[in-house]
């Protein structure tokens, strides 16, 4: 099957439908990075009292408390479903652009592991496996790099002019 570059051959009005997608997409996905930034959840001290709490520390601005094990379900469970499908539909994007077959096995694959190094990750911390954090962190970095990789791979071939069809 032909599929290298099909994006691009796709009737305007069609690419201009998956950009509106892959931009609110964007804007929900990098919406979720600002709450997350608005937490404190972005340093490794952040993230311990994200979900560890820091009760213990009188001098703390805002008093956090240690999640439930039913709150971690919650967060781990939503969290795997949602960037599953986030990352399932924007891969099959990606799948028909032009671009070589190694960089889209890539984008589309990493991510599916960063998702459950990240909120596999946040439970481990939660559970009191300390070096966790960095793990979360460095998968989550990775997680974020490679969505907006696919996304601008993606729009910018859904904004170019059509290009004749060709096998890669």
């Amino acid at each position: 099957m032909r599929y290298n570059g099909l994006l691009g051959t796709l009737p305007k009005e069609i690419r201009a439908f998956i950009a509106c997608f892959v931009v609110v997409l964007s804007i929900g996905f990098f919406t979720g990075l600002f709450f997350v930034s608005e937490t404190g959840s972005t340093d490794p001290v952040g993230m311990e009292e994200n979900y560890l709490g820091n009760e213990a520390d009188e001098e703390a601005e805002v008093m956090k408390f240690k999640k439930s094990q039913r709150e971690m379900l919650t967060i781990v469970h939503t969290h795997i479903l949602s960037m599953s499908l986030i990352f399932f539909l924007l891969g099959a994007l990606v799948w028909i652009t032009k671009a070589s077959k190694t960089l889209k096995l890539f984008l589309t694959i990493e991510p599916f592991f960063s998702v459950i190094m990240t909120f596999g990750g946040i439970y481990l911390l939660r559970s009191g496996i300390l070096w966790m954090k960095y793990v979360v962190m460095f998968s989550g970095m990775l997680m974020t790099a490679t969505f907006a990789v696919s996304a601008l791979l993606v729009l910018s071939q859904t904004l170019n002019s059509p290009k004749t069809f060709e096998q890669a």
